[in-house]
């Protein structure tokens, strides 16, 4: 093979190369804007699941009605001859405090395919669809997903403040939210929770109505 043979393979094959390489930049630029949006997808759809986040009032725990222990009532009939003087010193005290517990399902899809945080929530207790009190749940409770997780939320209010009733009336109230002799009624709250993911924060845009009822397929 003489030079001048040799010098055209050469430039043959430098040209091989400068196009197999053109092919493979292509590609780059092809497929790597579309390799870097599928996180980026991801995250988006990730972030739309987690608006589904149900959630649901299971139970009311722990209600006292003026130093009265609701729990240990099971039928309006077992409010005693004590009870109903305990209800008239607060009245003639010019108060009708009531504490307890709501308990609330919050349920994580499955579908969601990641886990998350309820790290806030604003909230407003309805009360026979009346608003009452307002307050703000700020404790980090984990959200598996395909899970329902229970939250707590303390309530303690005076129901004088916004019932104009009478001893008899107000502890009928305070029966039915308590949910003696069944499921609590006449109770929502109105809230807008604070979801962490693993794509940042997300406050739900609007508040929503939290009712008695049940959220997810898990017995909790």
């Amino acid at each position: 093979m003489n030079d001048e043979t040799r010098a055209s393979s050469f430039r043959a094959s430098v040209l091989r190369l400068r196009r197999r390489a053109a092919v493979a930049l292509a590609g780059v630029l092809v497929l790597g804007p579309l390799l870097l949006a599928l996180p980026a997808c991801r995250a988006l759809r990730q972030m739309a699941n987690l608006r589904n986040v149900e959630f649901a009032i299971d139970d009311v725990e722990r209600a006292e009605l003026a130093g009265i222990d609701l729990g240990d009532i099971r039928q309006p009939e077992d409010v005693d001859v004590g009870d109903f003087g305990q209800l008239g010193i607060a009245l003639a005290q010019g108060e009708m405090p009531m504490s307890f517990t709501l308990m609330l399902g919050a349920n994580n899809p499955a579908e969601n395919e990641a886990d998350a945080r309820l790290v806030n929530m604003d909230w407003t207790l309805l009360l026979e669809d009346r608003e009452t009190i307002s307050g703000t749940f700020n404790d980090n409770v984990p959200l598996p997903a395909g899970q329902t997780t229970r939250v707590p939320i303390d309530i303690r209010l005076d129901l004088l403040r916004f019932f104009d009733r009478g001893g008899q009336d107000l502890l009928e109230l305070a029966l039915n939210v308590a949910g003696v002799g069944g499921e609590p009624k006449n109770v929502s709250l109105r809230a807008r929770p604070t979801v962490e993911t693993p794509v940042g924060p997300i406050e739900y845009p609007q508040p929503i109505t939290i009712e008695v009822g049940e959220v997810g397929d898990d017995d909790f």
